[in-house]
């Protein structure tokens, strides 16, 4: 039997035509039964013999007309009782027009009224009933066969409720809905759809336990950061696979449908809460403005132009030195409706490449992220990120100033702050250069301003794309350091408030972000392995390589000498700075590693990098000597 079921997948249209003829022919039936009280004699059989042919071919026409026949009775929905109802009511339209078209000319009905209106009401039920049990028994018996998966759904709203048909219509689904879990405690305990609610902070542990739950989906997509990642540790703790849709404007037309239920991933739980911008500030400061960005195919670089366009600039300039990145971004960009979007190849530390760009396009603004980031690259290739890092901003910087730039916004990292690394210690001495062409009487005209902030989560060579892959090829997870940490943000996160700073900042300023809480890295491995459905020992490993040339256990955003104040964003704020003394130096020592730079000597640049930056130590790096050295000579520093 059970195998004949499954055998059915779709009934042909016409054994439901024909169905459908039957159940309309007993409702008429059973009509004149209970119109004449059981006692069919005379008129009602003389009626009987005219009205059933009548009745049956005007239904007939009804039901070719509305394609009643055509859908799938074993996933009958709401959509299919409207469509029964809609054709019979037409068909007793037809039938009431028959039955007086004949009355005015033979003088008596076909058909009784009352007859007709029984007739109505129990072909009615039975066309909507016998769907609703084929549905029944289709599903019981497939559910007894497959012994479907069974699954939670968090959050009982609309998006909880399509979730939910679309898992029940979905014939590739093997998975069946058991539970609905709501945190409002005031919805607990009712029944939506045939499923019970249930109170997610009481009810949790006995509802996956009772009914051996082993998958729960996120239906919620306004739920707080905090909350899902409590619901998600609570699966990972009953091995419990987490789901969730996306948000319903990323929807396909409007529709949800049964693959874009995804899994969860480590970007959900580690991204924050929407970020509100002040637009108008943003948008007077962007539209119908020429737009320089320096780094343009990188994360941040590439980010920026993406949110750029979105305001309207006059023109937008778009510069990177890495030829095939830039295109892919150039490529992915909309053409705008209005303005100029350009590309160009340029590397920012050529002075002369640049000067060219700058007076052929005469930005108004200029985003600069182009930089060297990799610390330990950098520590074994210190020239490249003193040329890159430090005179590729000063040559942008130099140059926003000769052509009235209006604003120079420079993105940092909180690298810089008492760095360890030569990266660190070059981004911080860029920092003090834009820091002092803020207080040059030669730089009026300019505004500049700096952006200060940490890792963000998916930027090429971030630790967790690294993880990813490790993942996907069943390797170790490599972890510098069991006490290492870091803080994250998304990268579209971050380049909202670099714009936002942009716009706020009126010159000299240092913004630092707001950047949550600090995650352990192995922490963070952890549960992209549980995310994984992998067991840690059993299907993969974590492994400890030891932290790397230049890198810190844990990173800040302030030194020891800052401190901050608020801005109107409750993510920005601005970095209260002391009066730093190397300032009034630094022309002369700027010159001085420019001289190193070009002998290419490496240990006299970190020399006069640590001079620069007194905060600067270095960390598992060939350049701890230097420090000892530079402790003797720290009473008489240039």
């Amino acid at each position: 039997m059970i195998k004949f079921i499954q055998s059915l997948h779709i009934l042909p249209r016409w054994i439901i035509l024909i169905i459908d003829l039957f159940i309309l022919s007993f409702s008429l039936a059973l009509a004149y039964l209970l119109r004449f009280d059981f006692v069919l004699e005379g008129f009602a059989l003389d009626s009987m013999a005219k009205g059933f042919p009548m009745f049956l071919l005007v239904n007939l026409a009804a039901i070719l007309i509305t394609q009643s026949y055509a859908g799938i009775i074993r996933h009958t929905g709401l959509q299919d009782g409207y469509r029964i109802a809609y054709t019979t009511t037409l068909g007793i339209i037809f039938t009431l027009i028959v039955n007086y078209v004949y009355l005015f000319i033979s003088g008596q009905t076909m058909i009784p009224l009352g007859v007709i209106i029984i007739a109505y009401l129990a072909s009615l039920l039975f066309l909507v009933g016998y769907r609703i049990l084929v549905k029944y028994i289709f599903g019981y018996y497939t559910e007894a066969v497959t012994k479907k998966k069974k699954v939670v759904i968090f959050g009982s709203g609309r998006s909880a409720q399509l979730t939910k048909q679309i898992i029940d219509s979905d014939t590739h689904s093997n998975v069946k809905v058991v539970a609905f879990l709501e945190d409002d405690p005031r919805k607990a305990g009712k029944v939506l759809n045939g499923v019970r609610i249930f109170d997610a902070m009481t009810q949790f542990e006995a509802v996956i336990q009772k009914d051996q739950v082993k998958e729960l989906i996120l239906s919620q997509s306004n739920l707080s950061l905090d909350r899902k990642n409590q619901v998600v540790d609570q699966c990972l703790k009953h091995n419990i696979k987490v789901r969730s849709i996306p948000p319903a404007e990323k929807w396909i037309r409007g529709e949800l449908s049964y693959n874009q239920i995804k899994s969860i991933n480590i970007e959900d739980l580690l991204g924050r809460e929407s970020i509100k911008l002040n637009s108008v500030n943003i948008t007077r400061e962007l539209q119908g403005k020429v737009v320089m960005i320096t780094g343009a195919a990188g994360s941040i670089g590439s980010e920026l132009a993406r949110q750029a366009m979105r305001y309207k600039p006059k023109a937008l300039i778009l510069i990177d030195n890495a030829e095939s990145p830039l295109f892919e971004v150039m490529n992915e960009l909309p053409s705008p409706a209005e303005g100029k979007l350009i590309s160009v190849i340029a590397d920012v530390t050529d002075i002369n490449r640049m000067k060219v760009l700058f007076a052929a396009y005469q930005p108004e603004i200029v985003f600069h992220a182009a930089a060297y980031k990799h610390v330990p690259l950098m520590e074994d290739n210190p020239s490249e990120a003193v040329k890159c890092n430090i005179f590729g901003t000063k040559n942008v910087a130099d140059l926003a100033v000769n052509y009235k730039v209006r604003k120079f916004v420079m993105v940092s990292t909180d690298k810089a702050v008492n760095p360890t690394s030569v990266m660190g210690a070059s981004k911080r001495i860029a920092e003090m250069y834009v820091q002092s062409l803020s207080q040059s009487s030669n730089s009026v005209n300019t505004s500049f301003i700096t952006t200060r902030f940490g890792n963000v989560l998916g930027s090429n060579g971030s630790v967790i794309p690294v993880f990813k892959r490790q993942i996907e090829k069943r390797e170790p997870l490599t972890v510098t350091h069991p006490d290492v940490t870091r803080y994250f943000m998304t990268i579209p996160e971050a380049c909202q408030l670099v714009l936002e700073a942009g716009a706020m900042g009126n010159g000299g300023e240092i913004y630092i972000f707001d950047m949550g809480k600090s995650v352990k890295v192995v922490h963070l491995a952890k549960k992209m392995i549980q995310l994984s459905g992998l067991e840690l020992g059993k299907d993969i490993e974590i492994v400890y390589t030891g932290l790397r040339h230049g890198e810190k256990l844990y990173e800040e955003l302030l030194s020891s000498e800052e401190n901050t104040l608020p801005t109107h964003h409750p993510k920005i704020m601005i970095a209260k700075i002391t009066n730093n003394p190397q300032l009034d130096y630094l022309p002369l020592m700027l010159e001085q590693l420019r001289d190193a730079l070009q002998r290419s000597s490496e240990e006299e640049m970190v020399k006069i990098m640590k001079a620069m930056v007194p905060d600067y130590i270095s960390n598992i790096s060939k350049f701890e000597s230097l420090d000892d050295e530079n402790r003797v000579l720290e009473g008489n520093r240039y």
